[in-house]
């Protein structure tokens, strides 16, 4: 097996200027905006919350007043509140991608 010689004249990797084309010039500024919009966050948080206090809460409360203590009519109640939740997101998200859809097809328009 053949082991590679060490050539004086060639840099390493740590003494290689700090410089590459991934930081930006001194000239340029940086761009430190948030990749996913404050809105979307938001309503990501939101329904989170909702995952984690509908179920819950509807179990408890079909447990002791509509259910009289019967724990699987009551989880069976907090399972379907829980995909009602989800199935809240899903058509949030697709009337928000939707609406940015319209919104360039109409920018488009306009150019034209």
């Amino acid at each position: 097996m053949t082991s590679r010689r060490i050539i004086s004249n060639e840099k390493n990797i740590l003494e290689k200027d700090d410089q590459n084309a991934l930081t930006p010039a001194a000239s340029e500024k940086s761009d430190i905006a948030p990749a996913v919009p404050p809105a979307v966050i938001i309503k990501l948080l939101g329904f989170t919350a909702m995952m984690i206090v509908a179920p819950i809460s509807t179990y408890f409360f079909t447990l002791r007043e509509v259910f009289q203590g019967n724990s699987t009519y009551a989880g069976a109640t907090a399972a379907v509140m829980a995909n009602v939740v989800l199935i809240g997101y899903i058509v949030v998200a697709m009337r928000e991608d939707q609406s940015e859809r319209l919104e360039a097809e109409e920018k488009a328009r306009k150019g034209k």
